[in-house]
């Protein structure tokens, strides 16, 4: 199965750690963020992952070469693309018609992306958001559903509304298809603003299971060091291959 990992973001909350570390790099319990991405993607199956690099390519490439599996290509954006930019870049990749999961690799989670994939096959749906609930829904992309949390069409969803539907959340965390690729806006394009609106009534929603924890400001930060070892997401093996592009 394949997966794209969004993770070119500057995480200029985290400076000056950020200043020399990718955020996708940084150190929570003496391991690389995206050390804990590979044990989730390889623990559900994903064995094709593509990784968006801006910031510090350099040191994002050097982690690659330490991952034996799942297998890495590494996208390069001289310019960044935007978080749906990226996804319209690759299509190419995605063109068997297969679906595929994006994640923003700057949280740190242990969510059951089994569960997500399994909704998102049962009902085929151009777009399947995994979503969590939030006590700022007024800060989040907010979804409103027509029925049970852990399975349902998604009706709403507004960019950090004024106010909010709902307290569900976008997760950052999607199976979709090659068909979302035409629904992508060329050039810069961000999900929240740019293209999730217009998937209303071609979404489903599903409530993730696990723990999600943002790790963009230094409390979160923080908070991570203490919950990482209770996610349960023991590091993968190292000294593999990987591609670039």
């Amino acid at each position: 199965m394949k997966a794209f990992l969004l993770a070119a973001g500057l995480g200029t909350r985290l400076r000056p750690l950020t200043d020399t570390v990718p955020k996708c790099l940084v150190p929570i319990n003496g391991r690389p963020l995206l050390s804990y991405w590979m044990t989730l993607l390889a623990r559900h199956g994903f064995d094709d992952v593509v990784i968006n690099v801006h910031h510090l390519p350099e040191a994002v490439r050097a982690f690659a070469e330490t991952v034996q599996y799942p297998r890495l290509t590494l996208f390069h954006e001289p310019v960044l693309l935007g978080s749906a930019g990226t996804i319209r870049a690759n299509r190419e990749w995605v063109a068997d018609g297969e679906p595929f999961l994006i994640a923003y690799a700057d949280d740190l989670t242990n969510a059951d992306l089994s569960a997500l994939f399994a909704v998102h096959r049962r009902h085929q749906p151009l777009f399947t958001m995994g979503l969590f609930r939030t006590p700022e829904p007024t800060r989040c992309g907010i979804a409103e559903l027509d029925g049970p949390e852990d399975d349902a069409a998604i009706v709403s969803f507004e960019e950090k509304p004024a106010a909010p539907k709902s307290n569900l959340a976008n997760a950052g965390i999607y199976v979709t298809d090659a068909r979302l690729i035409d629904r992508i806006p060329e050039g810069t394009a961000d999900f929240g603003h740019d293209v999730l609106p217009g998937l209303v009534g071609e979404m489903r929603g599903h409530l993730l299971r696990g723990q999600l924890m943002d790790v963009g400001t230094w409390a979160s930060y923080e908070r991570a060091q203490t919950e990482a070892p209770m996610l349960g997401l023991d590091a993968v093996g190292t000294a593999g291959q990987r591609g670039q592009r």
